[in-house]
C-alpha cells in the first residue's frame, strides 16, 4: 500500500474508533447513567424548554474529529464562535503551517507569540519544571523522526536519538515574558503543542460558551472530553472510560460536571515493526516510546489545558510516580490509572463518581 493509501486507511480507522467512543459517551450523556438518581430540573427561556435549544458541530481539526454541543437561548451562535475558535486555533498553533505563529517560529527559529501562544509556552513551562522535565513541548523533532508526523513510520537509530536529544531541552529557549518573545538557543528546536493543544482549546470553547450565556454544553475534542454545567435534565454527564486493551469495550464511568476529562494512552497511535509495538508518547530522558506499567492515563479537572498535560505527563511517570504527583497536587486535578496488566486506580476523590461494571477499582489515598 503506498503513503496515500496508509493515510486514508488509517484515517478511516481514527474515525471509526472516534465515532465508536463518541457514541458511547453520547448514549451515556443522553440516558443519564450514574447511580445517582435525580428529579427533573429542566430550566427554561419563555416557553422553549432548554433541551430543544440545542446547537451542534462535527468539525476536523487538529487532525482529529471533533463534536461540539451547545444549549441555551444563544446556542448556535456560541457553537459557530467556537469552531471559528477551533479553525483559529489550529492554524495558529500548527508546527508545520507556513500561516500559523508556531509554524513561523519553528521555521525561523524565533518570534513574537501573540496571547495564545504566549499562555501555551508558559504553561507548558511551568508543567516542565513540575514535572521535572516529563512534560516537554520541544520533542517535536523526536516526533518526527519516528514518523508520528508524516505517518512514515521508522525506528530512529541509537546515534540519531542521541544528535536530537539535545534539541529538546527547553532551558535552551529564551523567552521575555515581557515582550513574548521566544527565541531558539540551537538550530534545528522545534515547538509542538500537541500534548496540551486540545485541551487549551476545549478550554478556550468553554469561555466563549460563558459569553453566551450557553448553560448546558459537551466538547469532544477526538476524545478529550469538557463538559459545561449539567446535562438539560439536571443530571452530571457521563463521560466513559475505554478499555486500552479493547476499543469495544468501557471500564467504567465518571459523572462530572463543569470538568474536563482527558485521556492518554499507547493505543492512540502506534506502528508495529518487527514484531514490537512503539506507539507516540515518548520518554523525554529517552527519546523513546515510555513503557512504565501503564497503559493509559485519565484526567479530571476544572482546567482543561492542565488535564491535557497531565494525562501525558503521568502516563510517562508510570504508577507509583504518578501518584505521588498527584499527593502533591490534589487539589487541582484528579486521576484514573490503568495498568499494563489491565489494574483499576483511581484517586479517592473521584470514589463517589466513577463506577466501573468490568475491573474491581482500587483507590489512591493521599
Amino acid at each position: 500500500m503506498n503513503k496515500k493509501g496508509r493515510q486514508a486507511a488509517e484515517m478511516k480507522n481514527r474515525k471509526r474508533k472516534w465515532l465508536l467512543y463518541f457514541c458511547i459517551v453520547g448514549i451515556l450523556s443522553l440516558s443519564g447513567c450514574g447511580s445517582t438518581t435525580q428529579e427533573n430540573h429542566v430550566q427554561s427561556t419563555g416557553s422553549v424548554p432548554i433541551e430543544e435549544m440545542k446547537a451542534e458541530a462535527d468539525i476536523f481539526a487538529m487532525d482529529t474529529y471533533m463534536k461540539i454541543i451547545a444549549y441555551g437561548a444563544e446556542a448556535d451562535k456560541a457553537v459557530e464562535a467556537a469552531e471559528q475558535e477551533v479553525k483559529r486555533l489550529d492554524t495558529l498553533l500548527s508546527p508545520e503551517s507556513a500561516y500559523g505563529e508556531v509554524g513561523q517560529i519553528n521555521a525561523n527559529g524565533e518570534g513574537k507569540c501573540a496571547d495564545d501562544t504566549a499562555y501555551l509556552w508558559e504553561r507548558s513551562l511551568q508543567l516542565y519544571e513540575d514535572t521535572e522535565g516529563v512534560f516537554n513541548v520541544m520533542l517535536y523533532p523526536i516526533i518526527e523522526a519516528w514518523g508520528f508526523i508524516t505517518k512514515e513510520y521508522t525506528v530512529p537509530s541509537e546515534e540519531t536519538l542521541t544528535e536530537l536529544l539535545p534539541l529538546t531541552d527547553m532551558k535552551k529557549v529564551a523567552y521575555d515574558a515581557e515582550k513574548k518573545e521566544i527565541k531558539f538557543m540551537q538550530d534545528g528546536m522545534k515547538i509542538g503543542f500537541g500534548g496540551i493543544a486540545k485541551g487549551y482549546t476545549s478550554a478556550r470553547i468553554m469561555e466563549i460558551f460563558q459569553d453566551y450565556d450557553v448553560e448546558s454544553a459537551m466538547v469532544n475534542l477526538g476524545g478529550n472530553v469538557q463538559v459545561k454545567g449539567k446535562k438539560t435534565d439536571g443530571t452530571d454527564w457521563g463521560v466513559a472510560i475505554r478499555d486500552p486493551k479493547n476499543e469495544e469495550n468501557v471500564l467504567g464511568v465518571v459523572q462530572v460536571a463543569d470538568q474536563a476529562v482527558i485521556t492518554s494512552g499507547g493505543y492512540e497511535r502506534y506502528f508495529e515493526q518487527n514484531g514490537i509495538t512503539y506507539h507516540h508518547i515518548l520518554d523525554p530522558s529517552t527519546g523513546k516510546p515510555a513503557h512504565h506499567g501503564l497503559a493509559s492515563v485519565t484526567i479530571v479537572s476544572t482546567d482543561g489545558t492542565l488535564a491535557d498535560g497531565l494525562s501525558t505527563s503521568l502516563f510517562v511517570m508510570g504508577r507509583e510516580k504518578a501518584e505521588e504527583y498527584w499527593k502533591r497536587n490534589a487539589d487541582k486535578f484528579q486521576t484514573i490509572l490503568v495498568t499494563d496488566d489491565g489494574e483499576l486506580y483511581i484517586t479517592e476523590g473521584l470514589a463517589d463518581i466513577f463506577t466501573s461494571q468490568e475491573k474491581e477499582v482500587h483507590i489512591i489515598k493521599k
